[in-house]
């Protein structure tokens, strides 16, 4: 490889220009100067983007998110690819809200792309998922759908078929079909959605809307979590979301104005469910706010990220959950330095409950029956260092320290107070997302 300077590449450029050799012949010294100036600032300008683009991404940018983009370079063309995730996350949790746990795994998907137009791109494959030391899983979907768990078992993985097919509608509008872009990919905050369910949560199944433009990105999805034939004796289940963002003026302005818009709905009941008596269950939660950030792009600080949101809880129908109704408020504060994110956030809630988040945020304790929290606060940090080494492949390790402040817990017996209390969350991940081509 032949390597130059930024001064030997900016010669060859502005020197084998036609204005260039027009100053030359015209022996116009003080042109010349001054397109040999504007040359080089055009070009530094651009490098300095193409180096800080990268630096700017986060954890979910990184490790979690998966490009959705159709690359048009790759019509009539069939690949394999191999997608995995490799994680091992240590929880240790005080008890009252959650018991603490530790994942060590992997999961991984091997498929077969085709993309017959440029607009058009099919996957058919298998998604695995594995935790060392276990060799049977049962049958069932993997994400909170209490009460009609399977009894059957698979040996050595838990495994699904994987099956996409993705249709560029229109510049700014695509749909997807069969397996969606989940997790990550929605940007919900967390007290909406909990992170760690991009390890272990099976991938999302069912119908999905992009939609980015300059003005708006939304993302409208059905994930449907449970099918039920005529005479089953379990429930349909399905989640709908919507995860938009609003925004007030250029992304890449020096301080950029935004609305975060999300709402998450789980039902589970459906009209040939056989079960009836008091089955149908509808959960919502929702979220509204304000951002912004702060482009700074100075030596090792690249941004500053400020949000506000209000978050609602709705039981619409059912009795899964001791409170009908909710609120809470999350404050947070990024910075992203070089390959390092710092992040900062203060929730208070009034008895809310979080369908897919961490139970952290939320007023319920998922490890002891019948205690709830009145007005739970909490502070949390985290500090996370992530690494692309090539395109699709990327290191992270996190660390979360969670400190809920004193409150007041309630039983059927009585009340007490509970103390402030401190748990922490650490954890190793490496992506690998890459394909071979096979034919063209």
């Amino acid at each position: 490889m032949i390597e130059a300077s930024h001064e030997e590449i900016a010669s060859f450029l502005f020197m084998n220009s036609p204005i260039f050799r027009t100053f030359v012949q015209n022996k116009n010294l003080m042109a010349i100067r001054k397109y040999t100036l504007f040359c080089r600032i055009s070009l530094t300008f651009c490098l300095l983007l193409l180096i800080s683009k990268p630096l700017q991404a986060q954890i979910n940018e990184r490790v979690f998110n998966t490009d959705y983009n159709i690359d048009p370079e790759q019509t009539n063309e069939l690949r394999i690819a191999f997608n995995n995730l490799n994680f091992f996350r240590n929880n240790e949790f005080d008890g009252d809200f959650l018991k603490g746990y530790t994942l060590p795994g992997f999961w991984a998907q091997l498929k077969l792309t085709c993309q017959p137009l440029d607009i058009l791109r099919l996957e058919a494959g298998v998604h695995l998922l594995h935790f060392w030391g276990v060799n049977k899983y049962p049958n069932y979907a993997y994400q909170d759908i209490a009460r009609w768990k399977g009894i059957q078992y698979q040996d050595g993985f838990h495994a699904l078929p994987y099956l996409q097919a993705q249709l560029k509608l229109f510049d700014h509008l695509q749909l997807i079909f069969g397996d969606i872009y989940g997790g990550a990919n929605h940007r919900l905050i967390e007290p909406l959605y909990n992170p760690e369910l991009n390890l272990m949560a099976d991938p999302e199944t069912g119908l999905q809307l992009l939609y980015h433009s300059r003005l708006v990105n939304a993302d409208a999805w059905v994930n449907w979590q449970s099918f039920i034939f005529n005479m089953d004796t379990h429930q349909e289940s399905f989640v709908v979301g919507l995860s938009s963002r609003i925004k007030y003026n250029a992304e890449n302005a020096a301080v950029h104005f935004y609305s975060p818009v999300q709402a998450v709905a789980q039902h589970r009941g459906g009209e040939i469910d056989t079960i009836k008596t008091n089955s149908v269950q509808t959960l919502t939660n929702g979220a509204v706010g304000l951002g912004a950030i702060w482009n700074i792009n100075r030596g090792k600080l690249k941004n500053i990220n400020v949000e506000f949101d209000a978050t609602g809880y709705y039981q619409q129908a059912g009795n899964l959950w001791l409170f009908d109704n909710g609120k809470g408020f999350y404050t947070r504060l990024l910075a992203n330095i070089a390959d390092f994110s710092i992040d900062a956030a203060f929730w208070q809630c009034d008895k809310f409950i979080s369908i897919l988040g961490n139970p952290f945020y939320g007023a319920v304790s998922t490890s002891e029956s019948n205690l709830t929290f009145k007005n739970p606060r909490m502070l949390a940090l985290g500090i996370e260092y992530s690494r692309s080494f090539a395109k699709g492949m990327s290191f992270c390790f996190d660390l979360d320290v969670f400190r809920h402040l004193s409150t007041t817990a309630h039983t059927p017996e009585g009340s007490f107070s509970k103390k402030a209390s401190t748990s922490f969350s650490v954890g190793a991940y490496l992506r690998i997302n890459t394909s071979l081509l096979i034919k063209k």
